[in-house]
């Protein structure tokens, strides 16, 4: 036969065949195909004595019944997750890839592979005739199954691989039937028509698998080498492109003979075909693989931010702008090619995570948490807690974050004492009561049934109440710079339950109905520590509550803004009110306050409240200056977090969470501007008489296995 004219004459036919334009036309197409090529694309995927009966119009009916149009779908693409100053936080991935353009891929890179796989890709069109006359003959001669495939026609392989959903499409991409193969020329075909040559490479160094989670060459480089595509040199490249036919096989971190030798492989052919000069294939074949493997772990588990990491992806999935469902949003974080440009700081996250690391063991029966909110826009940047991100029990691990709220997490939250007598303080100055609003404040009371009124205007019972620090009269300053619970509970019953409660709603605070109870100022529901810290942000920024947003902005693989965030605040309190809280819970943090006394003093003006709920199960210190808020919890726990009581029974919020809000802040206030707080319009008033110790009345104590909230 001559090989020249037989190749010319197929390939003509080949290239020239026209797109068909109804069903009657492809049919007719498809079995021109089997005819002109079925013989020869037999014997590239058997030996002809094993096609027996197969006949070409079956292998037509067999190729109709698949589809012969690919579906318009791009290739996945790796998401990141950044850091407010860019830092990487996270990946997120499907496949791990990142689309380059051609001119992107250094030369060598490109000369690399079609040497190996395809050298006459840029002469033949979706069919190398020659190529496959070839590999006929020889596996006719050698039962042998030699492969002839093109570059555009394992593209398209690649590609219905890539995107077959079910367990037969795969199988139906993989088989290795007449069928596939005439599908596939067809498709390529189609393929060569619609795209230049150049698009066709590009595409296919982008889809390839290079083994190791590597997809793509832009992967691959940076695994491997730790560069970019347009860095790469003759023998990364040849060790590349040798991976595309077996990237499990050559693998070179499981295999680095076999991985060598191929690599090699490559060098020799891009010599014999002068890509490389014959001394130049010759001399880096004498060079070792000269890896440098970088690892791009997939999700939060490995980051230095885990559950910061964990809160925003919970948070992206909860964003109409990535897709309908929950499901469409996850597919979207993992093949979308998101940027995610968190509000995370990474500084400050480090400081906090080494707070809750050094006072809370991961095994403990206890878990500590902090979070860190920017006042005036709601910016988080950052949350932590003692138990890693994991599935190890033994070792204290958990998925759960106990850091935030729902829908953000499976916790329900704990309990956060006498930090929720801000939100009384605040409802009583809004309501325009002056500081020096003063009562009686036992050591015991209780405050009889019809007191106090819910959100819907029902009476509720007795309350019996008891202070764990002093007692005698006070005011507010007094009040709550000592967190006297009989105080609060008498301030609540004047100001009113249910506007006590709206108050801690509108600054964040999700309060069940049954929850609307006389006890509430005492921090009888269950929160987190962002929830705490967005709240107590509010008198920080002057009065606004905005809503924590852990995302700045989302960007799409084209570079084009999909979501940019601004600040959801809704103004609370009056500036006036904000400066007046801000002058009462100051005095923790100078000398005489609970905290000061612990250490809890920072460089830079701020304020606090502590917290310690009943039986000691959960102990608070939320903090901030007028640029962050800081909440901070030690809470009894389970191996499922459920609450129970902290070891000893005693522990107070100035003396467990201040310390580890303390530790944290020491570092932070470095990053933090001397601002002080706006003037307050009423100063501290003159108490009529001192604090002091007063007899109970007579009247029904306090549940005596309960010990009573304490600061």
């Amino acid at each position: 036969m001559d090989w020249d004219r037989a190749a010319t004459r197929l390939r003509r036919r080949v290239r020239d065949e026209p797109r068909p334009p109804s069903a009657g036309a492809a049919a007719f197409s498809v079995l021109r195909l089997a005819a002109i090529g079925g013989l020869l694309l037999a014997g590239i995927i058997a030996p002809a004595a094993a096609l027996g009966t197969y006949t070409f119009t079956r292998a037509a009916d067999d190729i109709m019944s698949l589809p012969l149009t690919l579906p318009d779908s791009s290739n996945p693409q790796t998401s990141r997750v950044l850091a407010a100053d860019g830092q990487l936080i996270a990946y997120f991935f499907e496949e791990n890839r990142q689309d380059v353009p051609l001119e992107q891929i250094a030369p060598v890179m490109q000369d690399a592979i079609l040497a190996i796989e395809d050298h006459r890709f840029y002469e033949h069109g979706a069919l190398d005739v020659e190529g496959t006359i070839r590999a006929l003959v020889n596996n006719s001669a050698t039962g042998s199954t030699q492969g002839g495939s093109t570059i555009t026609q394992q593209l398209v392989k690649m590609t219905l691989l890539q995107q077959a959903g079910t367990d037969e499409e795969k199988q139906a991409a993989t088989e290795e039937t007449i069928a596939r193969k005439v599908r596939e020329l067809r498709l390529a075909i189609d393929m060569e028509q619609e795209f230049s040559k150049d698009e066709i490479l590009q595409q296919y160094l982008n889809i390839a698998y290079f083994g190791d989670g590597a997809y793509g060459i832009y992967s691959a480089a940076s695994h491997y080498f730790s560069v970019t595509p347009d860095q790469l040199t003759a023998q990364q490249a040849a060790m590349l492109a040798g991976l595309v036919k077996n990237p499990v096989g050559f693998d070179p971190n499981v295999y680095p003979e076999k991985a060598l030798q191929r690599r090699n492989t490559v060098l020799a052919v891009m010599g014999q075909q002068g890509k490389l000069s014959e001394k130049e294939s010759t001399d880096l074949q004498a060079t070792d693989l000269g890896l440098n493997v970088t690892e791009y772990p997939n999700g939060c588990v490995t980051s230095s931010a885990a559950f910061s990491c964990d809160y925003v992806t919970q948070y992206l999935l909860q964003e109409p702008a990535l897709g309908n469902t929950v499901d469409e949003r996850r597919e979207m974080l993992k093949r979308g090619g998101l940027t995610i440009k968190s509000n995370i700081d990474l500084n400050m996250q480090g400081a906090i995570n080494a707070a809750v690391a050094d006072h809370v063991a991961p095994t403990d029966s206890a878990i500590g948490a902090m979070a860190l909110v920017e006042p005036g826009t709601g910016k988080v940047r950052g949350v932590a807690q003692s138990r890693p991100m994991g599935t190890d029990r033994g070792a204290g691990q958990s998925y759960i974050n106990f850091a935030v709220s729902k829908p953000f997490t499976e916790s329900n939250g704990f309990q956060a004492g006498s930090t929720f007598k801000m939100f009384t303080l605040a409802a009583a100055l809004e309501q325009g009561l002056p500081v020096s609003t003063g009562f009686n404040s036992p050591a015991r009371m209780t405050i009889p049934p019809g007191t106090y009124f819910d959100c819907q205007d029902r009476g509720t019972s007795k309350f019996d109440v008891r202070n764990s620090t002093t007692s005698g009269y006070t005011n507010m300053y007094t009040g709550m710079r000592l967190s006297v619970n009989t105080y609060f509970a008498q301030l609540e019953a004047k100001v009113g339950l249910c506007p006590t409660v709206t108050m801690a709603r509108s600054m964040g605070i999700t309060v069940p109905e049954n929850q609307e109870v006389p006890s509430f100022t005492l921090g009888v529901t269950d929160t987190s520590v962002l929830d705490m810290a967005a709240a107590y942000a509010t008198a920080a920024s002057g009065g606004l509550y905005c809503k924590p947003q852990p995302v700045s902005e989302i960007v799409g693989p084209d570079g084009e803004p999909v979501k940019t965030y601004q600040p959801e605040c809704t103004r609370v309190l009056t500036e006036e009110v904000s400066a007046q809280i801000n002058d009462i819970t100051r005095g923790l943090q100078e000398p005489g306050g609970f905290g000061y006394s612990r250490g809890t003093g920072l460089s830079v003006p701020s304020a606090a409240k502590t917290g310690t709920t009943t039986s000691a199960k959960a102990v608070w210190y939320v903090g901030y200056t007028p640029e962050l808020a800081a909440a901070a919890m030690i809470a009894g726990a389970d191996a499922d977090g459920v609450p129970i009581a902290l070891r000893g029974g005693n522990a107070a919020g100035s003396s467990v969470a201040g310390p580890m809000w303390a530790d944290a802040m020491h570092v932070i206030d470095d990053f933090l501007s001397p601002i002080e707080f706006a003037r307050p319009p009423q100063g501290r008033p003159s108490n009529p008489a001192p604090p002091q110790p007063t007899q109970a009345p007579a009247a029904p104590p306090a549940d005596p296995a309960a010990p009573p909230p304490a600061p």
